[in-house]
């Protein structure tokens, strides 16, 4: 995997280099008036490609005066959002290797350092929110931790970017028929092409900028996407149904150079360490209230009939799946899935 890694960083050195040097340098430290006896501080740049309505921006807003508050200001933070020092992908390249200092790309896009990440993407997974959270908080997360670092990644929580349901413009979805044929936008992943395929839906692979110009032309039909994500976009004037399937639990890795990490003081770990606990707790919360008030957005200003999901339903639809997961289990190894499955019970 190193030797792998290795041939992409050289692949996208030049890509990354070209926005990273319009910003500060990672880790960068000024020196401040020292004959004042200020103390030296470090400038962290964090990026993401959130709009700055969202949760993950504004808990960041939250994460950024604590530490600045804790350190003294000896810790400056810088953020970046809107995509601004580029996509996840780009993102994390560039805090592996330090020419950023942190980012929230999203989990699916770490199957770039390991395919096993993909499992996080599988539907249903766990059963519920909250097991999601101690699955991520305890041993499934520490799993990917370890791999992060490996390739120079040292990984502060997982943030939470939201349930993803379903939406289109055909008719409501409860059971796998009502799935059939429909041609669905999905993620440019192996996984999200498998779930929708094996529903019987017609997977099209879309990149997300051009996906509401494919669903007011009708290329596609249906999305997925978590509730606050379809409203800030606007979807729903070219949709007519919101089903709340709510099929899989979307995290963000908050990520930092681990080299970087590292080199700080033993206190300014702790002050890293400490508020990135805060964030994602915070963050999380948000998240979820905000996913309460855009689905009533969604069927009040957006006019989308709400379509709630029985648990009997959406058992119907992970049952349905079960292929899918034995082709997984073998790509994946079984002992990862067991791992997830413990927190359901």
């Amino acid at each position: 995997m190193k030797k792998y890694f290795s041939l992409v960083l050289v692949v996208t050195l030049i890509s990354v280099f070209s926005f990273g040097c319009s910003n500060s340098k990672a880790g960068e430290s000024t020196d401040v008036d020292k004959t004042q006896g200020k103390e030296e501080t470090i400038s962290l740049q964090v990026g993401h490609v959130e709009p700055e309505d969202r949760s993950t921006h504004q808990a960041l807003l939250e994460f950024k005066k604590e530490v600045e508050t804790k350190s003294n200001g000896s810790i400056i933070i810088e953020i970046h959002p809107n995509g601004a020092l580029g996509g996840d992908v780009q993102l994390t390249e560039s805090v592996a290797m330090g020419t950023l200092d942190m980012a929230l790309p999203a989990t699916s896009v770490l199957v770039t350092y390991s395919p096993e990440f993909g499992i996080l993407d599988m539907p249903y997974l766990f059963s519920n929110t909250e097991n999601a959270f101690a699955a991520m908080d305890g041993e499934v997360g520490n799993h990917f931790n370890s791999m992060l670092e490996e390739v120079g990644i040292k990984n502060l929580g997982y943030s939470f970017n939201g349930l993803r349901s379903i939406t289109n413009s055909v008719r409501p979805i409860n059971e796998p028929a009502d799935l059939k044929g429909m041609k669905v936008r999905v993620m440019e992943s192996p996984v999200f092409i498998d779930f929708f395929e094996t529903l019987g839906a017609n997977a099209t692979p879309m990149s997300f900028n051009e996906l509401f110009t494919g669903l007011q032309q009708g290329t596609v039909e249906a999305q997925e996407n978590p509730p606050s994500l379809i409203y800030s976009n606007k979807f729903y004037e070219v949709q007519k149904y919101i089903s709340l399937t709510e099929h899989v639990n979307n995290f963000l890795a908050f990520i930092m150079n681990k080299d970087l990490y590292d080199s700080l003081s033993a206190e300014q770990q702790t002050i890293i360490s400490e508020a990135s606990k805060n964030y994602v707790d915070l963050q999380r919360k948000m998240e979820l209230d905000d996913t309460d008030k855009y689905v009533k957005l969604l069927g009040t200003e957006g006019g989308l009939e709400v379509n709630e999901v029985s648990v009997e339903n959406k058992q119907k639809l992970r049952d349905a799946l079960e292929p899918m997961y034995e082709k997984y289990r073998s790509e994946f190894g079984q002992n990862l899935f067991d791992m997830a499955e413990q927190y359901n019970k």
